[in-house]
């Protein structure tokens, strides 16, 4: 069973920046890929940024690029997300996802990381508030 726990929200000033962690267990074989999810009250939860375990690919949604970095420690099973120049519109409950990318062959992180739909499993979150 793929397990996903995150750290490290907490409230910022604008401007500011905060790294998140997902530490993953539970993975058998398989391509999969580690996604960022957020979802801010009354809105729907919106990808922000995966990372492909098999090859390092990535994606960010339009609004976190150049400000969002995502990496992995494959050591430590941890999936991190670099947060700078945070701003108000960045506060949200933060999900780590687990997506089955060997379930979706024609497809890449692009369109599998931006929607909710290919999410096999998900961390309960962790709240990203950043004050203006």
């Amino acid at each position: 069973e793929v397990q996903l726990v995150e750290s490290g929200g907490g409230l910022v000033q604008a401007g500011g920046s905060l790294r998140l962690s997902c530490a993953t267990s539970g993975f058998a074989f398989g391509d999969y890929a580690i996604a960022w999810f957020r979802q801010a009250p009354e809105k729907e939860r919106e990808g922000v940024s995966c990372i492909r375990r098999n090859d390092g690919s990535t994606y960010y949604r339009s609004s976190v690029k150049g400000r969002f970095t995502i990496s992995a420690n494959n050591a430590k099973n941890t999936v991190y997300l670099q947060m700078n120049r945070l701003t108000p519109e960045d506060t949200a409950t933060y999900y780590c996802a687990a997506i089955g990318m060997m379930y979706y062959a024609d497809f890449g992180v692009d369109t599998l990381c931006a929607s909710v739909n290919p999410v096999l499993s998900w961390g309960r979150g962790t709240q990203v508030t950043v004050s203006s």
